[in-house]
């Protein structure tokens, strides 16, 4: 059995495989297309995710999708009636839902001629409609490995509802209560992410950086803008918004996507001026995003006691959106009753391609086994635990020798030499090496990964003791804000030691604060208020990345190396030519590519 997810129509457009239960493939579109956060139908992505399990899409059983048209009606008929937004809103939105509604026909439309040669019609699998946040719920809950736990999905907007309370058990998902449109924390944070003069869709991880450096002498002001409520969820004062009544534009066709100003007059009123993208940042501003931050803190954690007290459970699945604020995710233990918690790599729409393809795998699971006509009370219909991340494309040793033998002349004009070490731990020594002594590596291996951290396989490493490389790296490769810090990844084993919190976090989705006696040790990993956005790194699942740092700790004591991810304000490198471009463009020191060693003379 063969089931095609999917995240269309919206931001960070994927596509994913289940083939017999198992996850094959995951990639987002724009890995591909080379353009952050791509909306639209994730052809690209598609073809790989297909090519990798050998099928075609006319193989395909089932499609699932996470977005279900005509869900939530009454309260979008209720809203309609009572606040008459703005027509050109309402008819955008429409036509979004057809596009979604109509994803077979488009998918039929774009691989006509493949269909027909193959099987003289359309395509034969069943399509799936799974609701925006229970496709979120599951992406965390049915890969968790948890047998039950208590499920939140905190986003923006997605079949209008921005956040969704559940509950988990074996292979069931359960919505119990929403909050609706247009309440919604993603829409606070992205409308103040712009308000601060952050501009581009996904931009919010800018203000999680820059938080740090400020006070949160804003906050009575923000508590006025989200207002908390008895029962643990909240409410936008709509006054300083325009999601709901403004022709608010939303690019999710075919492009990167594009969102028209979210706040009104009233917001500058209660705040001041808003901070234009071209002006510099001054201290008013790194207060108002440390207030931001303060003020979704508060929220998310009203929500989650409420959680607690409707579902007591020990675990936490969290996904969304707004999961991907790493830095109130690594408080959850400190600041809620949850000992344990699953967030997924792409915590994010993206993600909702392998949560509806999960949805739809538990629910045909427990049909074939109530039809084998089991009788066992502790059925489990569960689905492997996902500890992994890299589930994209992988170069071979073939096409590496094929790029190497046409690039050799522009590598050698670049004044670099090639060497192939085909000796592991020698590879690893050597590179190990080379970050001791000051040298900044790209770092690609393997299959690339899934969601948008870099975790080892599409990396750029560097030596965690030296302060001034965050400056190199802003200024000559990433060509990005200085403000932003740089993610340790560090072998599972010494977590405890290190940090002041000791849990799991393979997939860098919690910042935790790291402890007092090793912090000046490490000053290229560190932000401002002693935390570090942590990776954990195990042999079972990349042996050669935790081979190389445990080099790197024999060398310097220290269990853990600088990972930011490959690219230069682009998306994440897929292939290995565009590794290759990207080296030759900044000034890495060393390429890793493979077994193929290629340093600068």
């Amino acid at each position: 059995m063969t089931i095609l997810g999917l995240n269309a129509y919206h931001g960070d457009s994927a596509a994913c495989l289940f083939v017999d239960g198992k996850l094959v493939a995951a990639a987002e579109e724009e890995r591909f297309r080379r353009i952050k956060h791509w909306a639209g139908l994730p052809t690209k992505a598609i073809n790989y995710v297909l090519e990798e399990g050998k099928l075609s899409l006319g193989d395909v059983d089932h499609i699932a999708i996470n977005r279900k048209p005509g869900v939530n009606n009454l309260r979008r008929l209720g809203f309609v009636l009572t606040r008459w937004p703005n027509p050109k809103l309402m008819a955008q939105k429409i036509k979004n839902i057809r596009r979604a509604a109509s994803i077979k026909e488009a998918l039929e439309e774009t691989y006509d001629i493949e269909l027909r040669a193959q099987f003289g019609t359309g395509i034969k699998a069943e399509v799936h409609h799974v609701e925006h946040h229970l496709a979120h719920l599951a992406s965390a809950f049915l890969v968790s490995g948890f047998n039950e736990a208590a499920c939140i999905s905190i986003d923006g907007f997605g079949d209008f509802a921005s956040t969704a309370f559940g509950i988990g058990k074996g292979s069931e998902v359960k919505i119990d209560n929403r909050v609706y449109f247009p309440h919604s924390l993603g829409i606070f944070y992205s409308a103040l992410t712009q308000f601060l003069g952050f501009p581009h869709y996904g931009d919010e991880y800018k203000v999680m950086g820059l938080a740090p450096y400020g006070e949160p002498n804003y906050l009575e002001p923000l508590r006025e803008v989200v207002l908390i409520q008895p029962d643990g969820s909240f409410r936008l004062n709509l006054k300083y918004f325009r999601h709901h009544i403004g022709n608010v534009s939303y690019s999710w066709h075919d492009c990167a996507p594009e969102v028209g100003a979210l706040y009104r007059r009233p917001l500058v009123d209660l705040l001041g001026p808003a901070r234009t993208p071209d002006e510099p940042l001054e201290q008013k501003h790194k207060d108002l995003a440390r207030s931001v931050q303060v003020t979704y803190e508060e929220a998310f954690f009203a929500l989650l006691q409420a959680l607690h007290k409707r579902h007591p459970s020990d675990n936490l699945a969290l996904a969304g959106g707004c999961a991907m604020n790493s830095v109130a995710n690594g408080k959850v233990y400190r600041r809620s009753p949850f000992k344990k918690m699953y967030c997924p790599a792409a915590a994010g729409d993206a993600g909702g391609a392998i949560g509806a393809a999960a949805y739809v795998q538990a629910r045909l699971n427990s049909e074939l086994e109530i039809g084998k006509e089991k009788t066992s009370s502790t059925l489990d219909f569960g689905l492997p635990a996902l500890d992994t991340a890299y589930l994209g494309p992988a170069a071979t040793d073939e096409e590496l020798f094929a790029l190497i033998d046409w690039k050799t002349k522009e590598i050698a004009d670049a004044g670099c030499t090639v060497t192939l070490i085909n000796d592991e731990e020698e590879l690893v020594k050597k590179t190990a090496r080379a970050i001791a002594d000051g040298k900044i590596v790209g770092w690609f291996q393997g299959r690339m990964e899934w969601g948008p951290r870099a975790l080892g396989n599409r990396s750029v490493l560097a030596d965690p003791r030296n302060a001034g490389i965050k400056d190199i790296l802003n200024a000559k490769i990433k060509r990005r804000e200085s403000f932003r810090p740089f993610a340790p990844s560090i072998l599972r084993e010494a977590v405890a030691e290190w940090f002041e919190t000791d849990d799991d976090v393979p997939f860098m989705m919690q910042v935790f604060q790291i402890r007092a006696k090793y912090r000046d040790m490490i000053p290229a990993v560190i932000h401002v208020d002693g935390t570090g956005r942590l990776q954990t790194v195990h042999r079972e699942t990349n042996p050669r990345y935790y081979r190389l740092i445990e080099h790197f700790r024999d060398l310097t004591g220290i269990p853990l190396v600088l990972n930011t991810s490959f690219n230069e304000n682009e998306p994440i490198v897929c292939y290995p030519e565009e590794a290759l471009d990207c080296f030759l463009r900044t000034e890495m020191d060393i390429l890793v590519l493979g077994n193929f060693w290629i340093a600068r003379s």
